[in-house]
């Protein structure tokens, strides 16, 4: 199951933005164990490279009862996450102190969907 984004997708996330901020959803499925793995990963990006970024948590919270969804789809855990720019996102993955942090995520995840958005209108 997919966790982080690859070169090729950062790529294509770049190649498709249509300028200005962009909001990010997080929809995140714990490994075993890693609810307390993600929470360390996100007290240090929070303190540290949200703010360095000019990123912003909009919304975090646990998933609760799935009304229209397979079995299965649920998830343990939704963040929207907003960032000025998807460079400034891209920015933030590709610093080396990201980088030192991130295995936490990668490790403490068993499945996730990281989605850029675009408003309507």
């Amino acid at each position: 199951m997919a966790v982080d984004p690859g070169g090729s997708d950062l790529k294509r996330y770049v190649e498709e933005d249509p300028g200005g901020p962009v909001v990010m959803l997080n929809l995140l499925r714990f490994a075993e164990g890693g609810r307390a793995l993600y929470a360390q990963y996100a007290e240090a990006v929070g303190k540290t490279f949200l703010p360095r970024y000019g990123g912003e948590v909009l919304y975090s919270g646990d998933g609760s009862t799935a009304l229209v969804a397979e079995d299965g789809q649920a998830w343990d855990a939704v963040l929207i996450v907003r960032y000025p720019s998807r460079e400034a996102f891209c920015q933030m993955v590709a610093d080396p102190e990201y980088q030192q942090v991130t295995e936490l995520r990668t490790r403490a995840l068993s499945e996730a969907v990281l989605q850029a958005t675009v408003p309507w209108g």
